[in-house]
C-alpha cells in the first residue's frame, strides 16, 4: 500500500477555534498484521487497504496532534515512542507508537488496541506528534464522552485514530457463538460512523455491547464527545465480519 504523509506546512494559518478536525475508525484485531495472521493474511487485504486510506484522511487535515484512541483493560496514557509488541500472539515483532520517540522508551507497554495502531502508522509517513489513550472497556459513557471532550479541546487542530471492533458474535464460529443481536448492533454503528451520528454513538448500550464481546463501544463513545463541537461528513469504507466479528472502517473530516 502508498505511504501515507503527515506534513505540517508553516504557512497554513492556524485557525484559534479549538475543535477536532478529523477522525478515523479501525478495527484492532492483532490478525491485521500479516505476521500475525500468517497464511491468513490475505483475508483482510481489504481491512488494511481501507484502514491506509482512513489514516490518508487524517493526513489531509494537517492535525496538529494525532491521539490514537483504544480499548485496553484498564485506562491509560502513552507516550510518543512507547513500545509494543506482538510476542504475546507468537511473532516476535515490537512497534512503536511514534517513529520520532525518546531514544528510551516511555515506561508502559502498549495494550494490543495500541499496539495495532502502531503498526498501523508505522506505514505512514508523517510528522506530527503522536500519544496514545486506552480506555477500560467497562467506562461509563459519561466518562469516555468527558473524555473525549478533554482531547477535542487540549490543541487548535487534533486528529483521532479510534480503534475497536464491533461484536464477536456474528457466526456460529465467532469468539462469542452466534447471538441474534449482534448483526443489529453493528448495523446500528455503521450507520451511526457513516452520517455522523453523534447521538446515537452516545446511546449505545453498554451491557449488550459488553454481552457481544463490542470491544469499540468505549472508543467511539470518546468520539463522539470529541466531535461534539466539529462539523464534519462521514464516510463508511469497510463493513464486514471476517471470522465472525463485525470490523468497521471510516472517517470523519
Amino acid at each position: 500500500m502508498p505511504p501515507v504523509r503527515f506534513v505540517l506546512r508553516a504557512d497554513v494559518a492556524v485557525t484559534l477555534r479549538i475543535m477536532l478536525v478529523a477522525a478515523a475508525v479501525c478495527p484492532c484485531p492483532p490478525l491485521l498484521v500479516p505476521e500475525v495472521a500468517a497464511g491468513a493474511a490475505p483475508e483482510l487485504d481489504r481491512a488494511r487497504e481501507a484502514c491506509a486510506d482512513a489514516l490518508g484522511v487524517l493526513a489531509a487535515a494537517r492535525p496538529g496532534r494525532l491521539v490514537v484512541v483504544g480499548p485496553a483493560e484498564r485506562d491509560g496514557r502513552y507516550a510518543q515512542g512507547a513500545r509494543g509488541s506482538f510476542r504475546g500472539f507468537g511473532v516476535d515483532l515490537d512497534v512503536r507508537l511514534g517513529q520520532d520517540g525518546a531514544e528510551e522508551a516511555p515506561e508502559g507497554e502498549l495494550p494490543a488496541s495500541l499496539a495495532v495502531a502502531a503498526w498501523l502508522l508505522d506505514r505512514a509517513e508523517r510528522s506530527v506528534p503522536v500519544e496514545g489513550v486506552a480506555v477500560a472497556e467497562p467506562l461509563a459513557a459519561e466518562r469516555c464522552i468527558s473524555l473525549g471532550r478533554d482531547i477535542a479541546g487540549a490543541t487548535e487542530r487534533v486528529a483521532l485514530l479510534v480503534m475497536g471492533d464491533a461484536s464477536a458474535c456474528r457466526t456460529l464460529k465467532a469468539p462469542g457463538y452466534l447471538d441474534d443481536r449482534a448483526a443489529g448492533f453493528d448495523a446500528a454503528v455503521a450507520r451511526a460512523l457513516a452520517t455522523v451520528d453523534i447521538a446515537a454513538l452516545k446511546a449505545l448500550d453498554a451491557g449488550l455491547a459488553g454481552e457481544l464481546l463490542v470491544s469499540g463501544r468505549a472508543p467511539w463513545q470518546v468520539l463522539a464527545g470529541a466531535a461534539e463541537e466539529a462539523d464534519l461528513s462521514g464516510t463508511l469504507l469497510y463493513d464486514d465480519a471476517p471470522y465472525g466479528v463485525g470490523y468497521l472502517v471510516a472517517t470523519w473530516s
